[in-house]
């Protein structure tokens, strides 16, 4: 939908590991960007998406190898600007007859520092306030000659060529990362690039959710569209929005598989069914779900388990609902980014989506996915947009197979009551001291373990649990979260106390990597 309402920059993917947060700068200036990689960026593909400026993305290639990556050649006869980083500098330089030329000393890898020329340009406005930036390395090969018509406008200590441009063309090249943090200053250098493009920033979720409803409507007319609804954001979201576009039309089905939080069935279900007025089916499957999980202590079973059930209850549901033809699913942008990798083929499985795998091709029936071009945040400020709930848009992350992931070994219903008791105990004490949004994930994982313990003048023999919380930008890395030792000791001493069967409480305060952030 908004492919044909706004100017848009296309970013060539050479296979960064850090491309997607250049979209997502770019996103943060209301700028709307695609990804794509270069082997699907073709003379007609370029005529077809009419790109107003073009990034060429870093990578681990050198351009010196024999079928390195390159862009099409037409790319610098669009008469647009054009942004290289790292490796979109070396290949940028490579094609238009500079020279790169492999190490001898010049590698760089981490912080640097780059200091400018005496001349000024508008893309380095609000730079070198201080006479040096600071910004982020990470090249191997260098640029040893530049391309006729470019000038340099920075240097670093083992990067003559760091920042260069071709002004009459508006070519800009660097051979740094501004996308990262470790460059503080690398949104501002964003940030003129679109202005010299010519962007207006019109990339708002008031404009995209108008465009959302008018594509919704025009995709499903008058038949009937069903939702998988989880509770977590993306569904809400995905709900909210396709309710505002169709009304009746859509209907929910929120199915309880008997892994969830405390309360978490009747307030998904209270909200959308009693306070937004959704059609929403409960479907009450825990008994279903538990029966097969019975017994099961591998992780991978257990998650293949639940995600064929998942399937089939979906299914059972589905049919019910007489006309319909659309299935809704909460696709985010770096789910489609993530479904093909750089190179062409599959891409590595960041992680699988237990609620829509298999489903179309089973059903069929015809997908709606109506943020399919969003990132996460932007998600969120859709569903503040939609009138969500601050509680539900600001929730972390649950895993689709719910507790089933943080009670490793066998699952019973006794430890699950435990855990969804500690866990309540753990989010309140958290909420309570004012930490919540300062935390990506926190959870109570029960171990597989007993210890002994003493509770006024008894021995006890009962389960030990981890705490675990963690902070992060994308899920894709993770730091524990710094607890004072006084909300711990504070916090074990309640679940303690007020949880019948823990009688031990640790805090794990491993990273990823080297760890994941759930525990199976």
């Amino acid at each position: 939908m908004s492919q044909t309402e706004h100017d848009r920059l296309l970013i060539i993917d050479f296979g960064s590991q850090v491309t997607q947060l250049i979209a997502r700068r770019l996103r943060e200036l209301n700028v709307y960007c695609e990804i794509h990689p270069f082997q699907n960026v073709t003379t007609a593909f370029l005529d077809d998406f009419k790109p107003k400026a073009v990034i060429l993305s870093g990578g681990p290639a050198s351009v010196l190898d024999d079928a390195s990556p390159r862009p099409p050649e037409k790319v610098f006869d669009l008469g647009v600007p054009v942004l290289g980083i790292c490796y979109g500098q070396q290949v940028m330089m490579h094609m238009l007859g500079g020279k790169v030329e492999r190490g001898h000393g010049t590698a760089e890898f981490g912080r640097a520092y780059v200091t400018p020329s005496d001349e000024r340009i508008d893309l380095l406005s609000g730079w070198f306030l201080d006479q040096r930036e600071q910004v982020w390395m990470s090249h191997g090969d260098h640029v040893s000659a530049i391309a006729p018509g470019f000038q340099v406008y920075g240097t670093s200590p083992n990067a003559p060529f760091a920042i260069t441009a071709d002004l009459d063309r508006r070519f800009y090249a660097v051979q740094f990362h501004p996308e990262v943090h470790h460059t503080p200053n690398g949104k501002t250098l964003y940030e003129n690039f679109v202005r010299d493009a010519g962007f207006k920033g019109d990339w708002t979720m008031g404009a995209y959710r108008e465009e959302a409803v008018r594509s919704i409507r025009e995709q499903i007319g008058d038949k009937k569209v069903i939702c998988a609804l989880s509770g977590g954001v993306d569904s809400s979201v995905a709900a909210a929005l396709l309710h505002e576009a169709v009304g009746d039309q859509l209907t929910c089905v929120f199915v309880d598989h008997g892994l969830l939080r405390l309360n978490e069935a009747e307030e998904v279900v209270g909200m959308f069914r009693d306070h937004m007025n959704l059609q929403v089916i409960h479907a009450q499957e825990q008994d279903l779900f538990l029966g097969e999980l019975e017994g099961q202590s591998d992780p991978e079973t257990k998650r293949k388990i639940i995600g064929k059930l998942f399937i089939d209850v979906f299914q059972k549901y589905a049919d019910q609902i007489e006309g319909a033809e659309f299935l809704a699913q909460g696709t985010l942008y770096p789910d489609v980014i993530e479904s093909v990798s750089f190179s062409g083929g599959p891409s590595v499985t960041i992680k699988s989506h237990h609620n829509v795998g298999g489903l179309p091709e089973k059903m069929g029936l015809k997908l709606v996915e109506p943020l399919r071009e969003l990132f996460k945040d932007e998600v969120r400020a859709l569903g503040h947009e939609l009138g969500l709930p601050a509680s539900f848009i600001g929730r972390h992350p649950f895993p689709g197979p719910g507790l089933a992931i943080r009670c490793p070994g066998e699952i019973t219903r006794e430890k699950l009551d435990i855990l969804r008791r500690a866990d309540a105990v753990y989010i309140d004490q958290i909420r309570k001291h004012g930490l919540y949004d300062e935390i990506w994930q926190a959870f109570v994982a029960i171990l597989p373990v007993r210890t002994v313990g003493v509770m006024g003048d008894g021995r006890t023999y009962d389960y030990a649990c981890a705490l675990r919380a963690v902070t992060s930008v994308d899920g894709m890395t993770a730091d524990y979260y710094p607890f004072s030792h006084e909300f711990l000791g504070e916090t074990a001493t309640r679940i303690i106390n007020e949880v019948p069967g823990i009688n031990r409480v640790t805090y794990d305060i491993t990273s990823k990597p080297p760890g994941t952030i759930e525990w199976e």
